[in-house]
């Protein structure tokens, strides 16, 4: 039985930990062994990021993906880990050139996968399937308020983030998908 206060309590405690990331990292991996029990307490029918835990020390989000959604290269400027409860995340891994990030990578996440990422990290997120994809996402520090960047998809350029701009990317996915599917969101499953 998944139990998601239980997950936050253990991730505090991983903060204790001389490696707090590689036990969050284990973490996740043994919560999702089995990610039915996660997807039946956390999947929704409607793309968004959502909070269930802000703190300085610790963030966990519930990110769900609309069908074929796709979000602009960001950073986080903490470690993350990433655990995949449904459907499918493609990372697109990124590093900083003279003016512009270049591609420098990825990694296709479906159930029961975890990704982490250092502090350095930049990446950009799709949703390569047409179903909703669950994750949960965990970060070494206040992700919520932490100033970080974000790139132009087309020009590769930085610019400050824009939470707003995320949250109607995530609005406009849900559109989409109810618009191109003829349906529902709710008939959109995991």
């Amino acid at each position: 039985m998944f139990d998601v206060d239980s997950l936050v309590s253990d991730c505090q405690t991983a903060l204790a930990d001389p490696d707090p990331q590689r036990t969050v990292r284990e973490i996740l991996l043994r919560t999702l062994r089995k990610p039915g029990p996660v997807a039946d307490a956390l999947a929704g029918n409607e793309g968004g990021i959502n909070v269930v835990f802000n703190s300085p020390a610790l963030t966990v989000l519930n990110v769900i993906w609309a069908p074929k959604m796709k979000l602009l290269p960001h950073d986080h400027r903490m470690w993350a880990v990433i655990g995949i409860y449904g459907g499918a995340e493609d990372n697109t891994l990124y590093r900083r050139g003279a003016e512009r990030i270049e591609p420098a990578g990825g990694r296709l996440l479906h159930d029961s996968d975890v990704l982490a990422l250092g502090t350095d990290a930049i990446h950009s997120v799709a949703n390569p399937e047409r179903r909703f994809t669950g994750a949960i996402h965990v970060y070494g520090g206040d992700f919520v308020n932490q100033p970080r960047s974000q790139w132009d998809p087309d020009t590769l350029l930085e610019q400050p983030f824009d939470f707003e701009q995320i949250r109607k990317a995530f609005a406009a996915a849900n559109e989409e998908w109810a618009r191109q599917a003829g349906q529902d969101l709710d008939e959109a499953t995991f």
